[in-house]
């Protein structure tokens, strides 16, 4: 896949100040993430509730290698499943992928998950065409803060 234009946002970014060109890129990722978590919603099965959602942050457990995932201009937006038991499903992983026979120690056999993909065909349906729409939003973004930022500046003369 080869892109055009991450440079130029990239040097565009940088003549922000580094909380700006962060909150900039968050809201174009959001804007951009957000028809694979909506799609992802509506594949979840037996509920109207938003399970999957955006978020620029991971529990713990998800983290792993995060040495890869943190630095002072780096932005990470993630689409999951929210892990809340009062709006989420802390049990959406088990449902994307299945699970194999589960028993008890007893012996007692409580069953096997068959998998029901929600997340994956969302990713595979809006990926293709996600870093292009990605560059266009930042692009627009970076707009719409420079109008603000000048019209600021405006009005404090």
């Amino acid at each position: 896949m080869k892109v055009d234009g991450f440079r130029e946002i990239e040097r565009a970014l940088a003549d922000l100040p580094r909380g700006t060109a962060k909150s900039v890129v968050r809201r174009a990722m959001k804007k951009e993430l957000t028809p694979i978590a909506n799609m992802a919603n509506a594949l979840w099965p037996g509920s109207d509730d938003d399970v999957f959602r955006i978020s620029p942050k991971v529990s713990r457990s998800q983290k792993g290698d995060s040495k890869a995932l943190t630095g002072a201009s780096i932005v990470n937006m993630f689409v999951g499943a929210n892990k809340a038991p009062a709006v989420g499903a802390p049990h959406a992983h088990l449902i994307e992928f299945g699970t194999g026979p589960r028993s008890h120690e007893s012996g007692k056999f409580v069953g096997a998950v068959s998998p029901q993909p929600m997340l994956q065909p969302a990713w595979d349906a809006h990926s293709l065409g996600l870093l292009e729409g990605l560059g266009a939003r930042i692009w627009d973004e970076i707009a719409k803060t420079l109008a603000r930022r000048a019209k600021k500046a405006a009005k404090g003369k």
